[in-house]
């Protein structure tokens, strides 16, 4: 059984894509991740500077990766919103328009099915995390980001 105080994320992140963030983050400064819904890029995860991709009112922020926020279509949510994303980082450059990971990697998308109790526990963190977004501004404009 879970205890009330356990802390579960819908995403979450192996060491090397966290030192990968850190080290983009270091280099460019904030960055955003957005999970990609298919087609042309496949299902992976796209890492932009932040705000160079606009968030939309339709778009669930999932988490944080590094501190950096993740956010996917709410579309793509409702499928997938009984698994966790586990982001790690794959050989070979990155696909579309995202940032690389680190060198000639690219950032990918693992998954797990969260158990029963797990989303259960969930189901009231959605409540609260949805009640904490909607005071918090989901862009930074150009003074705030340097």
């Amino acid at each position: 059984m879970l205890n009330k105080e356990s802390s579960i994320e819908r995403v979450i992140a192996t060491d090397s894509a966290l030192g990968a963030v850190a080290r983009l983050q270091e280099r460019r400064g904030p960055i955003m991740f957005y999970q990609s819904g298919g087609c042309c890029d496949g299902s992976l995860p796209l890492c932009f500077d932040y705000g160079e991709l606009i968030i939309g009112d339709n778009d669930v922020l999932l988490g944080r990766v590094g501190g950096s926020p993740f956010y996917i279509d709410h579309r793509q949510f409702e499928v997938w919103k009984q698994t966790q994303l586990i982001i790690d980082v794959g050989e070979g450059e990155p696909e579309g328009f995202s940032l690389p990971a680190d060198g000639t990697k690219h950032f990918i998308t693992r998954s797990r099915m969260f158990s029963p109790a797990e989303l259960v526990a969930l189901q009231g963190g959605d409540l609260l995390r949805k009640q904490r977004e909607s005071r918090i501004p989901l862009r930074l404009d150009a003074r705030a980001r340097s």
